[in-house]
């Protein structure tokens, strides 16, 4: 019997990063669908999405800095969220308005934990 079946030798752990992306991606798609009732749905589950985007490029070694994702995720929330504010009106600016303060909590949580550990690698 295999100690830890189903993984091979080259990885000898599963991730659970994909099971928070699949539930990020989902409440906030729901949010965004339903942003007049559903708005702080739609900001935590783009937290829970990015946050777990950034955790498995960290853990797959493609960025050293999980703090400097943050804040890159978070420009990039402002470019998609800022486009979506500026160019519509009624309930859809209400998804941007979402994406946006999304975007700034990223910020500050990025350049937060880049304050408060400045050693992350």
């Amino acid at each position: 019997m295999d100690e830890q079946p189903g993984l091979s030798d080259q990885y000898r752990k599963s991730s659970p990063w994909p099971l928070f992306v699949a539930f990020g991606l989902a409440l906030f798609e729901v949010g965004i669908v339903m942003a007049e009732v559903l708005f702080p749905v739609a900001v935590g589950g783009m937290l829970m999405f990015v946050g777990s985007v950034v955790g498995i490029l960290r853990e797959s070694e493609y960025i050293r800095n999980p703090w400097k994702g943050l804040v890159v995720s978070a420009g990039v929330a402002f470019l998609v969220g800022g486009a979506i504010w500026t160019m519509t009106t009624g309930s859809v600016k209400l998804r941007g308005t979402a994406i946006l303060v999304g975007g700034a909590v990223l910020l500050v949580g990025g350049i937060a934990g880049a304050l408060w550990q400045p050693q992350a690698i």
